[in-house]
Formats: structure tokens, sequence, C-alpha cells
């Protein structure tokens, strides 16, 4: 009797040994599992494409995304740079031009990581805008490159150590229109990815849900955009949240994934005075839904 006496405290002290630590290692877990819920959304940039102001020349579309709050920006190599620059489309300027361009941008705290390329239909076209690509420091082009052309255009990122993230117009438009024609294209094209449309899926039929599904691990950006109704090319977006893409759905697939990149506000519609409100409206609905996610 005296010696289970002797032994309580030591058991008991065991016993609260075991559970401290127990609850320690639950604590740890649930930081642990806390953490990787953050990262995997914390290194989502949400950024407009200045597409979406493409009635304003390029200083006054800076300035539409700096009143709406966001920091990340994808340009275009059809923009017009504005009276500075003699209207000059962003593909066409000089070194000089481009330095004047970066300038703007770093005047208003913004951030250039990526830029849409028209490209053309040879590889001296292409190289040029590689060069301004290149000059203007992003990470990566967004393009849409001639089917005939995929070797040349790889081998052509390779050398400038930029990814092409290649970018999906709706059927009877694009080549890449279906995700699958996306992957044949990314196949042995080591610096192709995919920057996903969501808003125009819908118009081909395809479910931007599936669309994103199908094209994990090599989704580079996104374009977040919505559209009101299926198989229906000829209509023009919506305020993202009011059609029919999944958003939900499609930040939680990205989740899974571990998706990191940028996630572009994008509008095609001319809306008046501008697409200002809805790009705020949009950054709002984002933020609703990825927190969500948290």
């Amino acid at each position: 009797m005296k010696r289970s006496i002797i032994y309580l405290p030591v058991l008991l002290m065991t016993v609260m040994g075991f559970i401290a630590c127990n609850n320690q290692a639950t604590t740890e877990q649930q930081t642990s599992n806390a953490t990787d819920t953050v990262s995997s959304t914390s290194e989502w940039n949400l950024g407009v494409a200045l597409w979406t102001f493409h009635t304003f020349n390029f200083p006054e579309s800076l300035d539409k995304v700096d009143s709406a709050g966001i920091e990340y920006i994808e340009a275009n190599t059809f923009h017009k740079t504005g009276p500075t620059l003699k209207d000059t489309m962003v593909g066409q300027l000089s070194p000089e031009g481009v330095a004047t361009l970066k300038k703007m941008i770093a005047d208003k705290g913004l951030k250039l990581e990526s830029i849409y390329v028209g490209g053309g239909d040879t590889f001296e076209s292409w190289k040029k805008e590689f060069d301004i690509a290149k000059a203007l420091g992003v990470k990566f082009v967004t393009a849409e490159p001639p089917v005939k052309m995929w070797d040349q255009i790889d081998s052509l990122a390779g050398a400038y150590g930029l990814k092409v993230a290649i970018h999906d117009h709706w059927k009877g438009v694009s080549a890449y229109w279906h995700p699958d024609s996306v992957l044949a294209a990314i196949e042995g094209h080591p610096n192709f990815g995919a920057c996903a449309d969501l808003g125009h899926w819908p118009k081909s039929g395809i479910d931007p849900v599936d669309g994103v599904k199908k094209l994990a691990g090599h989704i580079i950006a996104i374009h977040l955009k919505d559209i009101a109704e299926f198989n229906n090319t000829k209509i023009q977006d919506v305020p993202v949240g009011k059609g029919v893409v999944n958003f939900p759905g499609v930040f939680e697939e990205l989740k899974r994934q571990g998706f990191k990149g940028n996630i572009y506000i994008e509008m095609d519609v001319e809306g008046k005075p501008s697409n200002l409100p809805a790009v705020v409206e949009t950054a709002k609905y984002y933020k609703e839904q990825v927190d969500k996610l948290k």
C-alpha cells in the first residue's frame, strides 16, 4: 500500500505530462494546419489585367487600378501609352519608352509581373515583344501562340527566362478554347503553362471548375471573369459572382492544387463611365470567398 502511495504522484505526473505533450502536439498540429491553409492562399496575388480599362490609355488605366487599391497588374502590348509617349503601343516602344513606362508604374507603387503579348505570325515579331517583356521585368507572358510556332516560342521563352501562360478564348476564335488543347501545347514544351480565363470557358460549354482541374499543376495565372450563361459566344461578361461560374468551387480547387500565382480581374465589357466600380466589387467578392477558405 505504501509503495502504491509513493508511486501515485509519479503516475499522476506521467499522465499529466502525457496529456500536456499531447495537447501541445495537437496545438502545434493545428497551428501547422492553419499555416498551411494560410500559405495556400497568401501566395495568391490579386491584380487587374489592364485590358479591363482598354478604352483608356496606359497612365489612365494605372490611375483606375490605383483607385481600386490593387497592387498587381498585367499589361498588354496593344495598349496605347498616352500623350507622354505619343500614344505608341506598348509593343512598339523604344528602350527609352520602356524606361518611361516602368517609371509610370513605379510612381503608382504598382507591380507589373506579366504582359499579354499579341505575338504575330513570325519569329521576329515574337522576339520583339519578348524584348519588351524582358525590359519591363515581367515574370511571364500571357499569349496564344500559333500552333505551328510552339517549338520556336518555347525556345525563345527559355532563352529569355520567361514562362508562357497560354490563354483561352472561346471556341471558333482560339485554338486553346478547350483545356485539352492547352495541355497539348504544354506537352514537350517546358516553358509553357496556362492562364485560365474563367469567363471564356463557359462560352464554349466548359465548366471552369472542370477546366481548372484538368490543368492542375500547369496554371501560372487566372483571369477572374464571369459570364451570364453557357454556350453563348456573343454575350459579354458580368460582374464576378453574378453569372454561372462557380467561384467557391474554383478557389477550393486552386487551394487543393497548391496554386501560387496571380489572379487578375479582367473585364471585356466597356462599362460606363468605366469598369472601376465593377473591379472594386469584384475585389470585395474575391476577398470574401478566399477568406472562407481559411
